[in-house]
């Protein structure tokens, strides 16, 4: 597999497969999510439009960064949301990047949005599909944020060589990445002290996360990978 590594800003092209990362905390929060029941995950493109999007259906759970504002149910904070039950329930999520970035590659052939805890089962999937060329977004930072760049190149050793492939070391980096200083030093609001770890959980769920246009919208949904007893998907 050929993969290259771009910042949002960076993309010129339409890729064929895309997979945006965002480790602290958007696709950490989307997976929390998804793991705590939510059906699908409304990728907003701005703040308007998640609370244009809420006002139309009171029913889904509006999710945005920083501190809780009118019109948002909760923020984007895994350790505050893995508390909430969303069986059933539509989310609709706005960060100042992840949502960004998957907007950015909506006509790729394929989107997957991901963070350490589905970096394995995003791995899995990539393998599955025998995706030959992958572009990696780098979304935090400008393409710098040294969190999701450690994420990408973890899941793109992966999918080439999985057995000398080991989380540690990409982790490593994660801790001390800027992201992950700024949340422990509460530069940044709407903050769980355990958001950190949390984000830095490598494959705790089993699951990759594929987000689609569907009409106007741009849906995010998980996506299970059967794995076999040698690891690979089924």
């Amino acid at each position: 597999m050929k993969a290259r590594f771009l910042g949002i800003d960076d993309l010129t092209d339409v890729p064929s497969v895309a997979v945006v990362v965002d480790v602290m905390r958007a696709f950490t929060v989307a997976a929390w999510a998804f793991a705590r029941g939510a059906e699908k995950i409304v990728l907003a493109g701005s703040l308007d439009d998640a609370r244009a999007l809420k006002d139309r259906h009171p029913d889904w759970v509006a999710v945005k960064d920083g501190p809780p504002a009118p019109g948002f149910d909760a923020v984007n904070s895994p350790g505050l949301l893995r508390s909430v039950d969303l069986a059933g329930r539509t989310v609709v999520q706005k960060t100042t990047a992840g949502t960004v970035g998957a907007l950015a590659v909506k006509e790729s052939e394929l989107v997957l949005c991901a963070g350490f805890v589905v970096a394995e089962a995003t791995a899995r999937l990539l393998r599955a599909r025998g995706s030959d060329r992958v572009t990696f977004v780098v979304t935090g930072e400008d393409g710098r944020a040294d969190e999701d760049l450690a994420c990408a190149q973890y899941i793109a050793g992966r999918v080439t060589d999985p057995a000398g492939t080991d989380a540690a070391g990409f982790l490593g980096r994660a801790a001390r990445s800027r992201a992950a200083a700024e949340l422990a030093e509460g530069v940044r609001q709407g903050v769980h002290p355990d958001d950190v770890a949390l984000c830095l959980e490598a494959d705790r769920f089993p699951f990759a996360m594929v987000a689609a246009s569907e009409g106007p919208l741009m849906i995010l949904r998980p996506c299970a990978i059967p794995q076999g007893p040698d690891g690979d998907p089924v």
